[in-house]
């Protein structure tokens, strides 16, 4: 996912793919499973624990690290942000005919603040063209109106690896930044249903060191990035995720 966003959120396009340089894709319209354009809904809570804090997994790569118990890890003093328990299975839901045809998924997550604490209500799965390892949003400004008439802050992104292990490409971490740099607490989410042995992340740039190298990177496509001198990841996992059965979730599907 790669956009330029310096007051709000602007999605151009999502990519991920671990190798070179991919040329020559053909895009696709992507497929709607649900509901009809336009259309949102309320998606009720559902049964369990009052609050439960994301435990975190082993890292996919030498990038990543785990940022609630690596102490080379130099993120620090993040907002929790509360996300609804159903937030994940509903977007494999709403992918999944694309999945099907390994084709990418995007959506943008919008939350409100509250007493220190964020709050994702809303998940906005734009008008969109994929690849099997890439995803263009259209109509953006669908996005921004929905966003500023419910006041939400851009708090992060989610996309698929529909054939992909989970992992943060070089264009995700460019995407990831454009967030980050507004908002701190914004993450990234992947869901790679192919990938046996982590089906998902949350990630983060690592911050000030993960952002820095993405901030002076000038390269563009898929390529590598140098890692920190000091060893930290370049990216890492969220530490600061709580998954509340409570929170209700208001699902945008413009497709």
């Amino acid at each position: 996912m790669q956009f330029q966003a310096p007051v709000s959120v602007k999605v151009y396009s999502i990519g991920s793919m671990d190798g070179g340089i991919c040329c020559h894709i053909d895009l696709h319209p992507v497929t709607k499973s649900f509901p009809s354009p336009g259309v949102s809904f309320l998606q009720p809570p559902p049964h369990g624990p009052d609050v439960s804090r994301i435990s975190v997994t082993n890292a996919p790569d030498g990038q990543l690290g785990n940022c609630s118990g690596n102490e080379q890890s130099t993120s620090k003093h993040l907002k929790d942000i509360h996300m609804s328990g159903r937030l994940m299975e509903d977007f494999v839901n709403a992918a999944s005919e694309n999945t099907k045809k390994n084709l990418e998924t995007c959506g943008v997550l919008g939350a409100f603040l509250k007493d220190g604490t964020f709050y994702v209500t809303s998940l906005i799965i734009p008008k969109q063209e994929a690849t099997s390892n890439s995803c263009q949003a259209l109509n953006e400004e669908e996005i921004y109106s929905i966003q500023n008439e419910e006041s939400l802050y851009p708090i992060g992104w989610i996309h698929t690896h529909p054939s992909q292990s989970c992992f943060m490409s070089s264009i995700d971490l460019h995407t990831q930044y454009t967030y980050q740099v507004m908002v701190p607490e914004a993450v990234g989410i992947v869901l790679a249903p192919s990938d046996e042995s982590r089906q998902y992340g949350i990630f983060r740039l690592s911050d000030p060191d993960g952002m820095n190298i993405i901030k002076e990177c000038q390269e563009r496509g898929f390529h590598l990035h140098k890692a920190p001198a000091n060893g930290t990841p370049i990216y890492e996992d969220c530490p600061n995720i709580i998954f509340n059965p409570n929170l209700r979730l208001e699902i945008h599907d413009l497709r």
